[in-house]
C-alpha cells in the first residue's frame, strides 16, 4: 500500500454524471469507470499512495475496510493489466 499508481500518458479520461471513460490511445480500446472507480482514478491522480486512497475511502464510505482494501487492490491491478497505470 506504500506504492503509488501512476496513470499512463496515453490515457484520457472523459467524466460525465460521476462515472468515467478512459480511452487508451496506445490500444483504442475504451474503458469504463463506475462512481467509485472515477473516484479512486481521480485519487490515483493526485498522486496519493495507496494507503492514503485506502484510508480516504474508509473515511468517505460505509463499508468494511478489508471489503475496500481487496476492491482497490483490484481495481489497481486491473488498470495496471491493461496498461492504464503503472505502480512504483
Amino acid at each position: 500500500l506504500a506504492s503509488k499508481a501512476t496513470h499512463s500518458d496515453d490515457v484520457l479520461m472523459q467524466e460525465a454524471a460521476g462515472e468515467a471513460v478512459l480511452l487508451d490511445l496506445a490500444s483504442e480500446r475504451y474503458f469504463g469507470l463506475d462512481t467509485i472507480g472515477t473516484h479512486i482514478w481521480t485519487l490515483l491522480d493526485q498522486g496519493q499512495p495507496l494507503q492514503q486512497v485506502l484510508d480516504t475511502l474508509c473515511d468517505e464510505y460505509d463499508a468494511p475496510r478489508e471489503r475496500l482494501h481487496e476492491d482497490l487492490l483490484a481495481l489497481v491491478a486491473e488498470l495496471s493489466e491493461a496498461g492504464l497505470v503503472t505502480v512504483d
